[in-house]
This record gives structure tokens, sequence and C-alpha cells, in this order.
């Protein structure tokens, strides 16, 4: 494991606690977010970074029983958080990292990813993985329930060239690895960078 694999462990276990109560009102971004991937009942879907799986009650909704949904964490605490939180119900919840997800080649549908793309380690490495696990024409959903602006104002920072989430970084960073950003917002209220995979 890497160094930047530990540290985001160490960062999420030692908040997984209590992170649904310190983010109370955020269900309805997520529930929008995931509307907007346009899932259809059966659909396959990853919840890449699941944390305490806050996405997973509207991914299963989407694509209903018959369909599936996985959460991927790499931090034991938030998984456990979701369990206890009964979101297991919703998903099958595997430990994993998103870097070498156990998942077949273009099996799924779609991929959500909230709060992601800040914390992988090789972003443009990261997201080819994303790509190989989705069918080409599946989705990416690169989602925050706050956007870029508020978000650095919340942690105490300026919104620096180099972040990620720029429209103007990821839109190359998102191509290089498979995929075409198709839809990019970036508001006070939520973040939302919609891809379509190619070929």
């Amino acid at each position: 494991m890497t160094d930047d694999h530990t540290h985001v462990q160490e960062f999420f276990a030692a908040r997984a606690a209590d992170w649904d109560s310190r983010f109370p009102d955020d269900g309805p971004a997520y529930r929008a977010a995931v509307a907007e991937l346009g899932l259809r009942p059966g659909a396959r879907v990853l919840d890449a970074g699941c944390g305490t799986g806050r996405a997973l009650p509207a991914l299963r909704d989407a694509v209903t029983s018959s369909g599936t949904v996985l959460g991927v964490d790499l931090t034991p605490a938030m998984l456990e958080a979701a369990v206890r939180a009964g979101r297991q119900s919703c998903g099958r919840l595997l430990l994993a990292d998103v870097a070498r997800l156990p998942v077949r080649a273009r099996t799924l549908d779609a991929v959500f990813g909230a709060g992601l793309i800040s914390h992988l380690p090789d972003p443009a490495e990261n997201l080819r993985e994303l790509a190989r696990v989705v069918r080409p024409g599946g989705l990416l959903a690169l989602f925050h329930p706050i956007g870029r602006a508020a978000l650095a104002a919340r942690q105490g920072r300026q919104i620096t060239p180099d972040d990620l989430r720029a429209e103007d970084n990821l839109r190359p960073l998102l191509a290089g690895a498979g995929w075409q950003m198709t839809s990019y917002v970036d508001e006070d209220a939520r973040f939302l960078a919609l891809a379509v995979r190619q070929g």
C-alpha cells in the first residue's frame, strides 16, 4: 500500500463514525446527481469510493431490484459505517482500491464517484481503471454535494489553478483516460461532471 493510500485511509477512518452527521443535508443532492445518470432498471453501477454509502439508496432505486449496485471503498471504517446505517441492503460493499478494481472489464453501465477525484493518488491512471470496467457508451459521474468555491471556503483555502475539478483540467484528464465529458456544473450547491466511455 502506498503512502497515498495510507493517508486516505487515515483521513477517512478518523472521520467515519460521524461522517453522515457532519453532512446531514446532502441526501437530495446525491439523489439529484444519481438521477442525472439516467440509469435504467437492470443496470450495473459502481459507487467508487462509496464511503458510508450515501449514494447507494438512490442508485438502488434507479436500477431497481433487477440491477446490480456495488460500493467500493479503501477504508474499512467507512464501510462499517455504511453497514451501521443499513446501506448494505442497497448494494454489495467491497473493501477494494479503485486503482485495482475486482471487476471484470466492460461489465458495468456506470460509475458514480462522490468526492472521489481529489483523493485519487494517480488520477489519470485511476480514471483509466474506471474506464476499464465500464462498457463503451457507459457513464461516469464525478460529484460533490457542494461546488469548488464553497468547498474551498469550508476548508479555509483558495481555489488554485491546478484544481483537478476545474473544467479546463478535468476535460483533458478524462479524455486521456478514455472518457468524453458531456456535462459540467460547478455551482455553490453542487459539482457534477458527467462523461461517457469512449470506444
